[in-house]
């Protein structure tokens, strides 16, 4: 497992190998321009960035962290992750590794949840945490720190309420109530543990969930954390097979799909010696098929393990315990269809950038070339010519280039035009926009006392928000319109190469506001929301709501920005290049004509420099090969 984390980081490193070389050198034969800047420095840093998220989704005492102990941390030769009867993982808690940290835990008050704020609108607030260093080298020490995450604490049913975790439509509530009517809930809303372990380094982020009821209670993990995970584990305990809230998490916010697996963990506890070895097999897949038949999956998608045993095994050394296990078959399922799905997505967003770099390198080095092709003809043209001869197409040149400026003085109209549409995009997707809006549905949601007149204003609210989205898609349309008449026209006019005006689609980001609608429907839009606990807690998800909406009109505002500076630099650099060989043609002639340089020596000079820029187209075709064979790397290949 190790190794194949190890294999994929190597061959991401030589991605970035081979990619900054090509960034280095289109920098130093002047081939850059901000669209190149742009698309190199976002493949780099999706690279840097890369990272591959597991998430462990079972109700409590199903073997979460006993599992996570059992796959990523038995090298250890301890448990990492507190694991004992009953709940041990109080707060959703992930496991990760940044650099900027140093090894410790980061804990999110509990207190946290009586704002309007989400736990990713905290992420960037290193105030808001309370943070532990963890003591790598004293096992004990570390562990005790682990335990953080299974701390709680008791509260008034009041206090309870204004963070959510009070529900009193539950008829088994007040079962939850100790002597004194206190409720106990996490001491902590999310942990973050930064841990040097080699597979967090190369990547890696392990989400370890509380119970199933907290799905419903944090927000977080329905719009977020769980979605966008790469792989998500569905644990199930042997003995009890799938329960009803098992079906209904699996069916709301799970499902069937890439990179979704269920596990039957604790098959140990079907290991009857009363039986044969045979019997007890039988009886193992006997509740697998059960367990695929209840979630509608084939039997080979549910992978029986015993967690712990495998712990055990993997300490002890004991082979014959860790394959009885089965963990290996799970392992193997996970790592094999995780790491590859992830290592294509890659690829092909790299593949699509690298198309779109290389053609418009290539084609700024072939208007180059078409350039001293045509100087080429000129100055050969003028071979036994006489004085009037040259004369004449030094007049013929400067009519060409008044009719090039004539075009660059239209060009300023365009610009014009294009700074006028720039503003009036951000007027349906600019943040304030969108805070505007966000601050419209908690004003209506607090002027009612039930969750029933909450809900018009939230649909209003993703109805508004896709409004905005087709309405600055239409304004960049129109936008991209006027740009590709304005190259066709300077191309036609003045023989350029211009690609295509780079591209741009909001379609991810109208999709990301579907997705989060889907997951608001299926958490309220079938339930009769009438009691003030459930309205309380429809309040608190609308927080979480309007944080990812406002990250992803964020992120569409960050890409429009970046659009609209790089939008006409292709044009741009055509210009001043076809400026500059204008320039250049009129003073050779000129020369020539004044006979202050020869034409053969300028003849020759011209085919040198011809020749030079056919040596940089191939040797740009050589480098973008470099990035492809980097990319379509085997993974051995990629580690030597």
């Amino acid at each position: 497992m190790v190794h194949d984390f190890q294999q994929y980081g190597a061959w991401r490193k030589g991605v970035v190998a081979a990619l900054e070389n090509y960034q280095m050198w289109v920098n130093a034969a002047e081939l850059t321009d901000p669209v190149t800047e742009q698309r190199i420095a976002r493949a780099l840093g999706r690279l840097a960035d890369d990272k591959l998220s597991v998430a462990f989704v079972a109700e409590f005492s199903r073997g979460k962290s006993e599992l996570i102990n059992a796959i990523f941390f038995a090298d250890y030769g301890q448990r990492i992750l507190p694991s004992a009867a009953g709940r041990t993982t109080m707060c959703p808690t992930e496991l990760m590794y940044d650099a900027a940290y140093p090894p410790c835990i980061r804990l999110l008050p509990i207190e946290t949840r009586a704002s309007a704020l989400s736990t990713s609108d905290y992420r960037d607030d290193p105030g808001a945490w309370t943070v532990l260093p963890l003591a790598l080298g004293a096992g004990d020490d570390m562990h005790e720190t682990f335990k953080q995450v299974s701390r709680t604490k008791h509260v008034s049913v009041d206090e309870a309420k204004r963070y959510g975790l009070f529900d009193e439509s539950d008829p088994d509530i007040a079962a939850t109530l100790d002597g004194a009517g206190q409720v106990e809930i996490s001491q902590w809303r999310h942990a973050i543990i930064n841990f040097p372990h080699p597979l967090l380094k190369e990547g890696l982020v392990i989400l370890d969930t509380p119970g199933l009821n907290a799905i419903g209670t944090e927000p977080e993990l329905t719009l977020n954390l769980i979605p966008s995970a790469h792989a998500v584990l569905f644990i199930l305990a042997a003995e009890t097979g799938v329960t009803k809230s098992d079906i209904e998490v699996w069916r709301n916010h799970i499902g069937a799909g890439a990179g979704r697996i269920v596990v039957l963990n604790k098959i140990d506890a079907m290991w009857d010696e009363l039986k044969s070895e045979s019997g007890n097999e039988a009886e193992i897949e006997r509740q697998q098929a059960s367990v695929a038949h209840m979630l509608a999956l084939d039997a080979r998608q549910v992978y029986p393990v015993s967690a712990q045993k495998a712990l055990v095994a993997k300490i002890n050394g004991d082979m014959a315990l860790l394959e009885k296990s089965r963990i290996g078959a799970l392992e193997a399922a996970l790592f094999n269809e995780l790491i590859p799905a992830k290592k294509d997505i890659i690829r092909k967003q790299l593949a699509d950038d690298m198309a779109a770099l290389v053609a418009v390198q290539q084609g700024s080095i072939g208007a180059r070339v078409r350039d001293i092709v045509e100087q080429l003809q000129e100055l050969k043209s003028l071979r036994g010519k006489n004085q009037g001869v040259i004369a004449h197409m030094m007049r013929r040149i400067e009519v060409e280039k008044k009719e090039f400026d004539a075009s660059l003085f239209k060009l300023q109209g365009t610009r014009s035009v294009f700074a006028r549409l720039s503003t009036e995009l951000y007027t349906t997707l600019g943040m304030d926009i969108v805070q505007h809006e966000i601050s419209t549905v908690r004003e209506a949601m607090q002027a009612t006392r039930f969750a029933t007149g909450m809900r018009a204003p939230v649909r209003q609210f993703f109805d508004q928000a896709r409004a905005n989205l087709d309405i600055s898609s239409a304004k960049i349309n129109e936008i991209s319109e006027m740009m590709e008449m304005m190259y066709k026209k300077f191309a036609a006019e003045h023989g350029l190469s211009l690609p295509a005006p780079m591209a741009l689609s909001l379609r991810k980001y109208r999709a990301e506001i579907d997705a989060i609608e889907d997951v608001y429907q299926k958490q309220f839009g079938t339930t009769t929301l009438i009691m003030t606990s459930r309205g309380a807690l429809l309040e608190r998800f609308f927080d979480s709501i309007a944080s990812r909406v406002r990250r992803s009109y964020r992120a569409a505002n960050a890409d429009v920005e970046a659009w609209l500076k790089v939008i006409m630099a292709p044009l741009e650099a055509q210009i001043r290049q076809h400026k500059e060989q204008l320039k250049h043609r009129l003073a050779s002639i000129q020369r020539i004509h004044d006979a202050t340089d020869s034409l053969e020596q300028k003849i020759a000079a011209f085919e040198a420099t011809q020749s030079d820029l056919e040596k940089v187209q191939d040797r740009l075709r050589d480098l973008a090969g470099g990035v492809a064979r980097a990319m379509d790397a085997a993974p051995l290949a990629a580690a030597a």
